[in-house]
C-alpha cells in the first residue's frame, strides 16, 4: 500500500497538467489579443481538400484588446462570378473561455466558426454541408 501512495500522486499530478492543459495556458483578452495571419487555410468540398494559401489566399486580422477586428481575407477564384473574395475584416471580437468568436459585416464562415485560442494561435473549422473550411491564424 505504502508504494501506491507515489504512484496516485504521480497520476493526480498528471490528471491535473492534462485538464488545464499541457502549457497551462489560459486565455485572456490581453494573452489572445494581437495580429494574426493565416497559417493554415483548407477547404475540403468533397473532391479532395486544396490548400488555399497556395493557390494565393491570405488572411490577416488584428483583434484589439478593446473587442475590435481590423484585416483581410483575400480568396482568389470564390467571389461573386468567380471573381476574388476580397473581404474588411472589421468588425469585434469575443473571448469566453477558450472560445473566440467574430462578428463582422463581410460574409464570410469566420463569422459562423468558432475559434479556439491557443498559444499564439487561433484555431477554427467549419463544416457547411459537405464542405469543411479549416483555418490556423498564427501571430
Amino acid at each position: 500500500m505504502l508504494r501506491a501512495i507515489p504512484m496516485l500522486r504521480a497520476v493526480t499530478l498528471w490528471l491535473g497538467l492534462v485538464s488545464c492543459g499541457a502549457d497551462g495556458f489560459s486565455p485572456t483578452v490581453e494573452l489572445v489579443a494581437g495580429t494574426y495571419q493565416a497559417t493554415t487555410f483548407t477547404f475540403n468540398g468533397g473532391s479532395g481538400t486544396t490548400d488555399l494559401l497556395a493557390t494565393g489566399a491570405s488572411v490577416t486580422i488584428t483583434l484589439a484588446s478593446d473587442g475590435t477586428t481590423s484585416g483581410r481575407m483575400v480568396v482568389p477564384g470564390v467571389g461573386a462570378g468567380g471573381g476574388d473574395l476580397d473581404a474588411d475584416l472589421a468588425g469585434t471580437w469575443a473571448l469566453t473561455g477558450v472560445t473566440v468568436t467574430f462578428d463582422q459585416a463581410a460574409d464570410t464562415f469566420m463569422r459562423d466558426v468558432p475559434f479556439t485560442a491557443e498559444p499564439s494561435r487561433l484555431r477554427g473549422e467549419g463544416t457547411f454541408g459537405e464542405e469543411v473550411v479549416v483555418l490556423v491564424l498564427t501571430k
